[in-house]
């Protein structure tokens, strides 16, 4: 059984850090893309980032660039978003996922999802 579980979110002031992780249990996703999404109340869901497990290429949102990282480890098959200055905009439910085609921002991209952790960023 697939799963991807998701952790490292809380409450922290803006400016602050956190590093959320995500780990792959139940198979491997070696030749899959990995995203992370967000949802805040009322909102859709919303592209964060991407990591193609194979290669590395990365992808990211323009509201995030420069202060969001993705980056995987294989070893521990877990990924990892390391968010620095954060804002409260960025307060929502952050959610991984794993796909293997489409356009790496697209949710329906990914068929494999976490159960998603609260990131609350506070003013």
């Amino acid at each position: 059984q697939v799963q991807l579980v998701e952790s490292g979110g809380g409450l922290v002031q803006a400016g602050g850090s956190l590093r959320l992780s995500c780990a792959v249990s139940g198979r491997t996703f070696s030749s899959y893309t990995m995203g992370w999404f967000r949802q805040a109340p009322g909102k859709d869901r919303a592209f964060v980032a991407a990591i193609n497990w194979s290669s590395g290429a990365t992808y990211y949102a323009n509201s995030v660039k420069g202060r969001f990282t993705i980056s995987r480890q294989n070893a521990k098959n877990t990924m990892y978003l390391q968010m620095n200055s954060l804002k409260p905009e960025d307060t929502a439910v952050y959610y991984c996922a794993a796909g293997r085609n489409g356009v790496p921002s697209i949710p329906t991209s990914y068929g494999y999802w976490g159960q998603g952790t609260q990131v609350t960023v506070s003013s």
